[in-house]
């Protein structure tokens, strides 16, 4: 078994001073990395039925289309505005300088589906936040808000109250 954590890599002063950016280019390069990475991500969802992964652009693509994968899931990806080219459902929330909106295709989960949120961090949870939103409004059933890593001193989980919140790495 692989110490994947090791593949994670720490850098300072990314994107702006005082940050200490977690780069998992590392892990993407090493396919043997990334394959204990989606089974440790898929342990702890456990023996659930899921119907749909749903990835939060951009890097939540990368692990939920290898989960949805090995899950027999379809996989559903949320963005930003204007990337998605058929008809959305959006949501505008609160940044800490501003605000930002996320997009969902309308036909993307039918009501009473199961569905797994992934991002690669969960940091603040504005953004898993707004993505559950979103989810719930197209009736689907949240299983798990499952994250690769999680800055717990930035207390996103509080935004997750009432989900399932599973982190590989804290930090």
């Amino acid at each position: 078994m692989k110490d994947i954590e090791s593949y994670i890599r720490e850098i300072p002063d990314f994107p702006k001073p005082g940050i200490q950016f977690k780069d998992i280019t590392p892990l993407l390069q090493d396919p043997d990395a990334m394959l204990e990475t989606v089974s440790r991500l898929i342990e702890m969802i456990g023996d659930v039925k899921i119907d749909k992964v749903v990835g939060i652009e951009s890097r939540g693509f990368l692990f939920g289309t290898l989960l949805a994968q090995r899950l027999n899931a379809g996989f559903v990806p949320v963005r930003k505005p204007g990337k998605l080219p058929y008809k959305t459902y959006s949501e505008v929330y609160e940044l800490e300088y501003g605000k930002d909106t996320l997009e969902i295709h309308q036909d993307a989960i039918k009501k009473g589906e199961t569905v797994l949120l992934h991002d690669d961090v969960l940091a603040t949870g504005g953004t898993a936040r707004t993505a559950c939103n979103l989810i719930k409004k197209m009736g689907g059933i949240i299983v798990q808000c499952n994250f690769l890593t999680e800055l717990s001193y930035l207390n996103g989980r509080n935004k997750l109250r009432g989900y399932d919140v599973e982190s590989l790495f804290i930090y």
